[in-house]
């Protein structure tokens, strides 16, 4: 008899474990955005010691420029390359799309290690419905190109959101996204079930802080140690900004029913510099956010939910010819020159790494035992 309950706690743990938390991928990765909306940028063979020096394995296009696909064959680091917002509705022919696919991908396989394609970057809210309705389409006849071409196994189709997508996101439990946007957010995460691709938004605590500095503590969005908050519905403790927008847009996935889709994080990083009503746009605060993440990444932490790191941190260099207030052309962790903006933590990610817990990460485990149990014990 004994035996029996300890076998019923034993999978009661285990099912409480598995509906509890998301799909994990196996480990976290660090990419970054190669964005080229500068006139002074250094050649795309000159990038790729820069981007080896802070330990990132993959890289993050806007388009598909040959230039750069063409430098970094046989580098080994990984790229994913975009259709931009403008080809959205001539991809929805799906012999346009297996055009592009060739000419912009194939061509540069094997040697040149092409990943994921991007279909449109933050479209739903451009709040233009042409653009919207021709999101989707354009997601299958660009994946249907890899299918006939026997790519399929080895790129993804996905697309980039922005958090603006989002109606709640505090506390991370009541994460949903916007009514207006629920009906394309159905068919789009429909998508990545079928295809088994990510999800990607674009994160950027340092807005949140921009708009509130007085209400949000500044170590809370930076990665520094705080008090952080706990979550009144599952108790677990929170303390970064970041993972409780993660979590948050977790919530939101789920709650339309499509529970397990993996996030990454598209976009995410902090200014150096920027305009007087932009605080908190330093030196030393876009260091502390950008070296605290990373070391994050390298750690394999993963956030109160479960979810594992894929960062793109935004970005590799200033671009001068970025349009908007000073913060918009000083994201970046090198200048034009190839110079360090500032010193960043650079740590090579390990498979099978292995460190110790949080606090943090010890209270949730707490948290989700304790429940586990309170539930047992109503059986």
């Amino acid at each position: 008899m004994e035996s029996l309950r300890i076998k019923s706690l034993f999978s009661s743990l285990v099912l409480f474990v598995l509906v509890s938390s998301p799909t994990l991928s196996s480990a976290a990765s660090l990419g970054i955005n190669y964005g080229q909306l500068g006139d002074n940028l250094p050649q795309p063979t000159d990038v790729i010691p820069l981007i080896n020096s802070i330990g990132a394995t993959k890289a993050k296009l806007y388009d598909a420029n040959p230039q750069i696909l063409s430098a970094f064959a046989n580098t080994g680091i990984e790229f994913m390359v975009a259709i931009g917002n403008n080809l959205l509705s001539s991809m929805g022919d799906p012999q346009q799309a297996l055009t592009w696919v060739k000419s912009n991908v194939q061509t540069y396989l094997p040697a040149t290690k092409i990943t994921g394609i991007m279909v449109g970057n933050e479209v739903l809210t451009l709040n233009n419905a042409e653009l919207s309705n021709n999101l989707v389409p354009a997601m299958k006849s660009v994946y249907a190109a890899l299918v006939s071409l026997g790519l399929d196994k080895s790129i993804n189709v996905t697309t980039a959101h922005s958090l603006d997508i989002m109606g709640s996101t505090y506390p991370p439990s009541a994460g949903a996204f916007k009514q207006d946007y629920k009906v394309y957010m159905q068919a789009i995460l429909s998508f990545h079930v079928q295809t088994g691709s990510p999800f990607y938004i674009n994160m950027y605590p340092f807005f949140a802080y921009k708009s509130s500095p007085s209400d949000i503590d500044l170590n809370y969005v930076l990665f520094e140690p705080n008090n952080g908050f706990v979550d009144p519905t599952t108790k677990l403790l929170y303390d970064n900004m970041l993972f409780a927008q993660i979590d948050a847009v977790y919530s939101a996935i789920t709650l339309l029913g499509y529970k397990g889709v993996s996030i990454c994080e598209s976009e995410t990083g902090w200014p150096s510099k920027g305009d007087a009503d932009e605080v908190g746009a330093t030196l030393d605060n876009a260091a502390k956010y950008n070296s605290n993440l990373i070391k994050m990444v390298a750690q394999n932490k993963v956030t109160p939910l479960g979810s594992s790191l894929d960062i793109y941190i935004f970005a590799l260099f200033n671009e001068n010819m970025k349009t908007g207030q000073t913060s918009e052309r000083n994201f970046g962790l090198f200048q034009p020159d190839k110079m360090p903006v500032y010193s960043v933590t650079s740590v090579r990610l390990t498979d099978g790494v292995t460190v110790s817990s949080s606090a943090v990460e010890r209270y949730n485990s707490l948290i989700l035992l304790f429940f586990c149990i309170a539930s047992i014990a109503f059986l």
